[in-house]
Protein backbone atom coordinates (compact mmCIF):
# COMPACT_ATOMS: atom_id res chain seq x y z
CA UNK A 1 0.00 0.00 0.00
CA UNK A 2 1.36 3.07 -0.87
CA UNK A 3 1.11 6.31 1.36
CA UNK A 4 0.60 9.86 0.61
CA UNK A 5 3.55 12.56 0.25
CA UNK A 6 3.21 15.80 0.61
CA UNK A 7 4.18 18.40 -0.45
CA UNK A 8 4.05 18.51 -4.15
CA UNK A 9 6.33 21.74 -4.63
CA UNK A 10 8.96 19.12 -4.93
CA UNK A 11 8.31 17.37 -7.47
CA UNK A 12 8.28 21.00 -9.51
CA UNK A 13 11.98 21.27 -9.91
CA UNK A 14 13.26 21.03 -13.51
CA UNK A 15 16.73 19.93 -12.47
CA UNK A 16 18.34 18.22 -9.34
CA UNK A 17 19.54 21.15 -7.46
CA UNK A 18 22.92 21.38 -6.24
CA UNK A 19 25.67 23.14 -4.74
CA UNK A 20 22.55 25.31 -2.86
CA UNK A 21 25.43 25.65 -0.02
CA UNK A 22 29.25 25.80 -0.04
CA UNK A 23 31.98 25.27 3.02
CA UNK A 24 31.52 28.97 3.40
CA UNK A 25 28.23 29.35 3.52
CA UNK A 26 26.83 25.72 4.95
CA UNK A 27 23.00 25.76 6.23
CA UNK A 28 22.66 24.56 9.90
CA UNK A 29 20.06 21.92 10.05
CA UNK A 30 19.62 19.75 13.62
CA UNK A 31 19.96 16.11 13.90
CA UNK A 32 16.41 14.54 14.38
CA UNK A 33 17.08 11.02 15.52
CA UNK A 34 20.61 8.81 15.44
CA UNK A 35 19.71 5.07 15.16
CA UNK A 36 22.40 1.99 15.17
CA UNK A 37 21.56 -0.38 12.29
CA UNK A 38 24.52 -2.94 12.55
CA UNK A 39 27.48 -3.68 15.20
CA UNK A 40 30.38 -3.64 13.19
CA UNK A 41 33.98 -5.48 14.07
CA UNK A 42 36.34 -2.84 15.77
CA UNK A 43 33.94 -0.46 16.67
CA UNK A 44 32.78 -0.37 13.40
CA UNK A 45 29.26 0.62 13.56
CA UNK A 46 26.47 2.06 11.14
CA UNK A 47 23.83 3.97 11.78
CA UNK A 48 20.84 5.74 10.25
CA UNK A 49 20.81 9.04 10.79
CA UNK A 50 17.87 11.79 10.41
CA UNK A 51 18.52 15.09 10.17
CA UNK A 52 15.86 18.35 10.17
CA UNK A 53 17.47 21.01 7.37
CA UNK A 54 13.49 22.31 7.33
CA UNK A 55 12.94 21.95 3.36
CA UNK A 56 15.56 24.50 3.07
CA UNK A 57 17.75 21.65 1.40
CA UNK A 58 16.10 19.90 -1.10
CA UNK A 59 17.59 17.14 -2.88
CA UNK A 60 16.88 14.20 -5.48
CA UNK A 61 17.26 11.07 -5.05
CA UNK A 62 20.84 9.88 -5.47
CA UNK A 63 22.48 12.92 -4.44
CA UNK A 64 24.76 13.49 -0.88
CA UNK A 65 24.87 15.91 1.13
CA UNK A 66 28.46 17.45 2.20
CA UNK A 67 28.67 17.75 6.27
CA UNK A 68 31.01 19.51 7.75
CA UNK A 69 32.18 18.75 11.28
CA UNK A 70 33.21 20.59 14.04
CA UNK A 71 36.56 22.15 14.19
CA UNK A 72 38.75 23.66 11.51
CA UNK A 73 40.93 21.92 9.14
CA UNK A 74 44.20 20.76 10.16
CA UNK A 75 46.16 21.44 7.75
CA UNK A 76 44.96 24.98 7.11
CA UNK A 77 44.67 26.56 10.18
CA UNK A 78 41.27 28.70 10.34
CA UNK A 79 40.02 27.39 7.49
CA UNK A 80 36.69 25.20 7.51
CA UNK A 81 37.44 21.46 8.00
CA UNK A 82 37.18 19.36 4.74
CA UNK A 83 33.38 18.11 4.42
CA UNK A 84 32.91 14.19 3.83
CA UNK A 85 30.13 13.54 1.45
CA UNK A 86 27.38 10.78 2.33
CA UNK A 87 24.58 9.50 -0.32
CA UNK A 88 21.25 10.39 0.88
CA UNK A 89 19.25 7.16 2.12
CA UNK A 90 15.52 8.41 2.04
CA UNK A 91 13.99 9.89 -0.76
CA UNK A 92 13.20 13.70 -1.26
CA UNK A 93 10.76 13.75 1.32
CA UNK A 94 12.48 11.84 4.32
CA UNK A 95 11.26 8.83 6.26
CA UNK A 96 8.42 11.43 7.97
CA UNK A 97 7.41 12.18 4.29
CA UNK A 98 7.59 15.77 5.18
CA UNK A 99 9.79 17.40 2.75
CA UNK A 100 11.90 18.75 5.80
CA UNK A 101 14.41 15.62 6.80
CA UNK A 102 17.04 13.95 4.98
CA UNK A 103 18.52 10.52 5.90
CA UNK A 104 22.34 9.23 5.76
CA UNK A 105 23.43 6.07 6.68
CA UNK A 106 26.87 6.13 8.55
CA UNK A 107 29.44 3.45 9.09
CA UNK A 108 31.90 4.84 12.15
CA UNK A 109 35.35 4.67 10.62
CA UNK A 110 37.81 3.63 12.65
CA UNK A 111 41.83 3.06 11.54
CA UNK A 112 44.45 2.05 13.33
CA UNK A 113 47.54 4.07 14.42
CA UNK A 114 50.44 2.91 12.06
CA UNK A 115 52.54 4.31 14.80
CA UNK A 116 51.16 2.13 17.80
CA UNK A 117 49.10 -0.78 17.01
CA UNK A 118 47.80 -0.83 19.93
CA UNK A 119 46.05 2.67 19.61
CA UNK A 120 42.89 3.45 17.09
CA UNK A 121 42.12 6.66 14.98
CA UNK A 122 38.63 7.96 15.33
CA UNK A 123 37.38 9.01 11.42
CA UNK A 124 36.33 12.90 12.37
CA UNK A 125 33.14 13.11 9.98
CA UNK A 126 31.98 9.48 11.09
CA UNK A 127 32.38 9.85 14.77
CA UNK A 128 30.57 13.47 14.90
CA UNK A 129 28.02 12.51 13.22
CA UNK A 130 27.39 8.88 14.73
CA UNK A 131 28.08 10.38 18.35
CA UNK A 132 25.38 13.45 17.55
CA UNK A 133 22.25 13.40 20.08
CA UNK A 134 19.03 14.94 18.66
CA UNK A 135 19.04 18.72 18.98
CA UNK A 136 22.74 18.69 18.16
CA UNK A 137 23.84 21.15 14.87
CA UNK A 138 24.96 19.78 11.57
CA UNK A 139 26.57 22.05 8.37
CA UNK A 140 25.11 21.02 5.41
CA UNK A 141 27.37 21.80 1.85
CA UNK A 142 25.77 20.88 -1.33
CA UNK A 143 23.38 18.70 -2.01
CA UNK A 144 25.60 17.17 -4.98
CA UNK A 145 26.02 14.33 -7.72
CA UNK A 146 24.12 13.73 -10.78
CA UNK A 147 26.07 10.48 -12.08
CA UNK A 148 23.17 8.35 -9.91
CA UNK A 149 20.29 10.21 -10.62
CA UNK A 150 17.36 7.73 -10.81
CA UNK A 151 15.80 7.91 -14.42
CA UNK A 152 12.36 8.48 -14.51
CA UNK A 153 11.74 8.62 -18.37
CA UNK A 154 10.74 5.16 -18.79
CA UNK A 155 8.30 3.69 -15.88
CA UNK A 156 8.54 0.91 -17.31
CA UNK A 157 12.22 0.13 -17.52
CA UNK A 158 14.18 -1.82 -15.44
CA UNK A 159 16.38 -0.43 -12.50
CA UNK A 160 19.28 -2.68 -11.64
CA UNK A 161 21.01 -1.28 -8.61
CA UNK A 162 24.15 -2.74 -7.23
CA UNK A 163 24.98 -1.95 -3.64
CA UNK A 164 27.76 -2.61 -1.50
CA UNK A 165 28.08 -1.74 2.58
CA UNK A 166 26.52 1.94 3.18
CA UNK A 167 26.61 2.11 -0.83
CA UNK A 168 23.10 1.23 -0.13
CA UNK A 169 22.05 4.23 0.74
CA UNK A 170 20.55 5.79 -2.31
CA UNK A 171 18.78 2.73 -3.40
CA UNK A 172 16.78 2.90 -0.62
CA UNK A 173 15.90 6.29 -1.72
CA UNK A 174 14.68 5.13 -4.91
CA UNK A 175 13.15 1.83 -3.86
CA UNK A 176 10.77 4.07 -1.60
CA UNK A 177 9.89 6.25 -4.28
CA UNK A 178 9.24 3.60 -6.68
CA UNK A 179 7.17 1.27 -3.83
CA UNK A 180 6.05 3.26 -0.88
CA UNK A 181 5.67 6.99 -1.76
CA UNK A 182 2.49 7.77 -3.76
CA UNK A 183 4.60 10.31 -6.70
CA UNK A 184 3.70 11.01 -9.66
CA UNK A 185 6.41 8.41 -11.34
CA UNK A 186 4.03 5.58 -11.24
CA UNK A 187 6.92 3.16 -11.57
CA UNK A 188 5.70 -0.30 -13.69
CA UNK A 189 8.72 -1.81 -14.41
CA UNK A 190 11.34 -3.91 -12.71
CA UNK A 191 13.61 -3.02 -9.70
CA UNK A 192 16.13 -5.46 -8.85
CA UNK A 193 18.64 -4.85 -5.73
CA UNK A 194 21.44 -6.28 -5.98
CA UNK A 195 23.20 -6.17 -2.30
CA UNK A 196 26.89 -7.29 -0.74
CA UNK A 197 27.79 -7.03 2.55
CA UNK A 198 30.32 -9.62 4.76
CA UNK A 199 27.25 -10.99 6.83
CA UNK A 200 23.75 -11.00 7.92
CA UNK A 201 24.37 -9.11 10.82
CA UNK A 202 25.88 -6.41 7.94
CA UNK A 203 22.48 -6.81 6.05
CA UNK A 204 21.34 -2.84 5.78
CA UNK A 205 17.70 -1.98 5.66
CA UNK A 206 17.18 -5.66 5.42
CA UNK A 207 13.47 -5.97 6.56
CA UNK A 208 12.20 -2.92 4.46
CA UNK A 209 13.59 -4.57 1.43
CA UNK A 210 12.55 -8.07 2.18
CA UNK A 211 8.90 -6.29 2.65
CA UNK A 212 8.29 -4.65 -0.58
CA UNK A 213 9.44 -8.08 -2.16
CA UNK A 214 6.81 -9.75 -0.44
CA UNK A 215 4.34 -6.66 -1.23
CA UNK A 216 5.45 -6.61 -5.13
CA UNK A 217 6.97 -9.95 -5.88
CA UNK A 218 6.38 -9.32 -9.53
CA UNK A 219 8.19 -5.82 -9.61
CA UNK A 220 10.95 -6.29 -7.34
CA UNK A 221 13.66 -8.86 -7.02
CA UNK A 222 16.24 -8.51 -4.14
CA UNK A 223 19.56 -10.48 -4.60
CA UNK A 224 22.27 -11.02 -1.55
CA UNK A 225 25.98 -12.09 -1.74
CA UNK A 226 27.47 -12.47 1.74
CA UNK A 227 30.71 -12.89 1.19
CA UNK A 228 31.90 -14.22 5.04
CA UNK A 229 28.63 -16.83 4.84
CA UNK A 230 28.77 -17.69 0.85
CA UNK A 231 31.11 -19.52 -1.49
CA UNK A 232 31.63 -19.23 -5.10
CA UNK A 233 32.21 -22.56 -6.93
CA UNK A 234 35.91 -22.41 -6.18
CA UNK A 235 35.45 -22.05 -2.43
CA UNK A 236 36.31 -18.34 -2.42
CA UNK A 237 34.38 -15.58 -0.96
CA UNK A 238 31.11 -14.87 -2.68
CA UNK A 239 30.89 -11.17 -3.71
CA UNK A 240 28.27 -9.40 -5.44
CA UNK A 241 29.89 -9.42 -8.98
CA UNK A 242 29.39 -13.24 -8.34
CA UNK A 243 25.84 -13.23 -7.91
CA UNK A 244 25.33 -10.68 -11.22
CA UNK A 245 27.52 -13.21 -12.95
CA UNK A 246 24.44 -15.83 -11.90
CA UNK A 247 21.65 -13.70 -13.56
CA UNK A 248 24.07 -12.73 -16.20
CA UNK A 249 21.85 -13.54 -19.36
CA UNK A 250 18.59 -12.00 -17.78
CA UNK A 251 20.93 -8.44 -16.71
CA UNK A 252 22.27 -7.97 -20.08
CA UNK A 253 18.95 -9.03 -21.63
CA UNK A 254 17.34 -6.06 -19.70
CA UNK A 255 20.20 -3.76 -20.31
CA UNK A 256 19.96 -4.75 -24.14
CA UNK A 257 16.07 -3.48 -23.84
CA UNK A 258 17.27 0.28 -22.51
CA UNK A 259 17.04 -0.71 -18.59
CA UNK A 260 19.38 1.14 -16.42
CA UNK A 261 21.89 0.50 -13.75
CA UNK A 262 23.59 1.58 -10.90
CA UNK A 263 26.74 1.37 -8.82
CA UNK A 264 27.06 2.57 -5.49
CA UNK A 265 30.00 1.59 -2.63
CA UNK A 266 33.70 1.43 -2.16
CA UNK A 267 35.31 2.24 -5.87
CA UNK A 268 37.21 -1.34 -5.40
CA UNK A 269 33.88 -3.10 -5.90
CA UNK A 270 34.17 -2.09 -9.76
CA UNK A 271 36.98 -4.05 -10.41
CA UNK A 272 35.63 -7.36 -10.23
CA UNK A 273 32.15 -5.92 -11.33
CA UNK A 274 33.82 -5.12 -14.53
CA UNK A 275 35.35 -8.07 -14.83
CA UNK A 276 32.41 -10.02 -14.49
CA UNK A 277 30.45 -7.71 -17.24
CA UNK A 278 33.90 -8.35 -19.45
CA UNK A 279 33.31 -12.36 -19.33
CA UNK A 280 29.54 -12.28 -19.35
CA UNK A 281 29.75 -9.95 -23.14
CA UNK A 282 32.86 -11.48 -24.46
CA UNK A 283 34.67 -9.63 -27.10
CA UNK A 284 31.70 -7.08 -27.52
CA UNK A 285 32.12 -5.73 -23.86
CA UNK A 286 33.84 -2.65 -24.69
CA UNK A 287 31.13 -1.78 -27.75
CA UNK A 288 28.25 -2.77 -25.14
CA UNK A 289 29.79 -0.56 -22.45
CA UNK A 290 30.09 2.26 -24.51
CA UNK A 291 26.70 2.17 -25.65
CA UNK A 292 25.19 1.99 -22.36
CA UNK A 293 27.33 4.65 -20.92
CA UNK A 294 26.55 6.58 -23.92
CA UNK A 295 22.88 6.44 -23.64
CA UNK A 296 23.22 7.01 -19.80
CA UNK A 297 22.38 3.69 -18.61
CA UNK A 298 25.23 2.72 -17.00
CA UNK A 299 25.40 4.84 -13.48
CA UNK A 300 28.47 4.84 -11.30
CA UNK A 301 28.78 6.59 -7.82
CA UNK A 302 31.86 5.50 -6.20
CA UNK A 303 34.18 6.19 -3.23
Amino acid sequence: MRRLVLPRSLELLKKAPTNLYTRKSPYIATIESVHRLTTGENGGDTYHIVIDHGGNVPFWEGQSYGILPPGTNPKRPGAPPPNRLYSLASSRYGDDLSGRTASLCVKRIVSYDPNDPNSTIPGICSNFLCDARPGDQVRIVGPFGSSLLLNEENPRGAQIMVGTGTGVAPFRGFLRRMFVEEVPFKFDGLAWLFLGVASSKSLLYHDEFERIARDFPSSFRYDLALSREMVDRSGGKFYVQHRIKERGKEVLELLESGGHIYFCGREEMMEGIQETFRKLCGDSWHEKLSGWKRNKQWHVDVY
